[in-house]
C-alpha cells in the first residue's frame, strides 16, 4: 500500500506538492530544486501523472512550461489539502498528548518590535509546545510568502482608501481578516505652531500642513500621505524618503519637515525630544489584517496564533 493516500484515478498528496512547486516555481528545474528531487525524476513523475489522469498537467512555451488548466486547477487545490493534512496530523498529536507544533509568520516592521514580542509571550504562556518563526516583510511581499507556502500567517495593514491594496486582487483565493486598527498620527517639530495649536489632544487640521517639507516611509505609507493631503486639498511637497521611521523622528526633530507614522512606529521606540505627534483625523487609520491560506484555522497551531494575535493588538 502506498504510504499516502491515492485517489481512484491516482492522485496522491505529492503529485499535488509537486504540481504547486511547479506553479510556484515557474519550472521543473527550479520545482526538483525546491521539493530535493532531479529534474529528470521530477520529470518522469509528471508523465506517470498525465497518463493516470488521462489528461496533460504542463505545456511547453518556447523554452519553458506552464501548468496547463487541469494542472492549474490541481495547484490551486493543493494548498487546502495540505492544512487539512496539518490540522489532521496535529490534531492526532494532540490526542496523543504532544501538545507542540510550529508556525511561520511574516510581519510588517513595525510590528516586528510591538507585536511579536507580546504574541510570543502570549503563546509560551498559553501553547509552550508551540514555536514560531518569523520574517519581516511588507505587506504585498508577505501575502505572497503565504500563497507560495513560505509563511502560515501573515500579519499586514492596509490604508483607506489605497489604490495598490495587497489584499483584494493579491490575496484572491486566500483568508483575509481584519483584526485591528492602528491609529494614523501627525509628527511634527514640537515648537511648530499646529503642534502648540493641537498639542490639547484634539486632531490635527492637515490642510495647515499645506507649504511643509514632507518625509515619506515605505511606498504604502506614502500612497496614504499622497491620499490625505489630496483629501486635505494639496499636493505634498516631499522632500526626503526613508522607511526607517527612528530617521523620520530625527528628521522631524531637526525641523527637516514633518511625516505622519502609525502609532504601532511611534510606541516602538522611547520619545524623542523635540518631536510632538498629534492624531490625524478619524477614519485615516491603517486596518491590521491576518492572511492565511483557507482552511488553516482548522490547523491548532495557526489558530491558537489567531487567537493570541486577537488578544494582543
Amino acid at each position: 500500500m502506498s504510504a499516502e493516500y491515492e485517489s481512484e484515478n491516482g492522485l496522491d498528496v505529492h503529485s499535488l506538492r509537486v504540481v504547486k512547486a511547479i506553479s510556484d516555481e515557474g519550472s521543473i528545474t527550479r520545482a526538483a530544486q525546491s521539493l530535493g528531487f532531479s529534474q529528470p525524476a521530477l520529470s518522469q513523475h509528471v508523465r506517470r501523472l498525465e497518463h493516470k489522469l488521462g489528461i496533460g498537467i504542463v505545456e511547453r512555451v518556447g523554452r519553458t512550461v506552464r501548468l496547463t488548466e487541469a494542472g492549474r486547477i490541481l495547484a490551486r487545490h493543493a494548498p487546502a489539502v495540505k492544512n487539512a493534512l496539518d490540522a489532521a496530523s496535529e490534531e492526532l498529536d494532540e490526542l496523543r498528548g504532544l501538545r507542540s507544533g510550529r508556525v511561520r509568520l511574516v510581519g510588517f516592521p513595525s510590528a516586528s518590535p510591538t507585536v511579536l514580542p507580546k504574541l510570543l509571550a502570549d503563546l509560551a504562556e498559553r501553547h509552550a509546545g508551540i514555536s514560531v518563526s518569523y520574517v519581516e516583510a511588507e505587506p504585498p511581499e508577505a501575502v505572497g510568502a503565504v500563497r507560495q507556502d513560505r509563511a502560515d500567517v501573515a500579519l499586514t495593514f492596509s490604508y483607506p482608501g489605497d489604490r495598490d491594496d495587497p489584499h483584494l486582487s493579491s490575496a484572491r483565493g486566500l483568508s483575509v481578516r481584519s483584526i485591528g486598527r492602528d491609529q494614523m498620527l501627525a509628527v511634527l517639530p514640537s515648537n511648530h505652531p499646529v503642534a502648540r495649536a493641537t498639542y490639547s489632544g484634539g486632531e490635527v487640521d492637515v490642510s495647515l500642513l499645506a507649504e511643509e517639507d514632507w518625509i515619506a516611509g515605505c511606498p504604502r505609507c506614502r500612497g496614504h500621505l499622497l491620499e490625505l493631503c489630496g483629501r486635505a486639498g494639496f499636493e505634498p511637497r516631499i522632500t526626503f524618503e526613508t522607511d526607517n521611521f527612528i530617521a523620520v523622528e530625527s528628521l522631524v526633530a531637526q525641523g527637516i519637515g514633518v511625516a505622519t507614522l502609525p502609532r504601532l512606529a511611534v510606541d516602538s521606540v522611547p520619545p524623542m525630544p523635540g518631536v510632538v505627534t498629534i492624531a490625524l483625523p478619524r477614519g485615516e487609520e491603517r486596518t491590521v489584517h491576518v492572511v492565511t491560506a483557507h482552511g488553516a484555522e482548522s490547523v491548532p497551531t495557526v489558530r491558537a496564533t489567531l487567537a493570541a494575535l486577537r488578544r494582543v493588538l
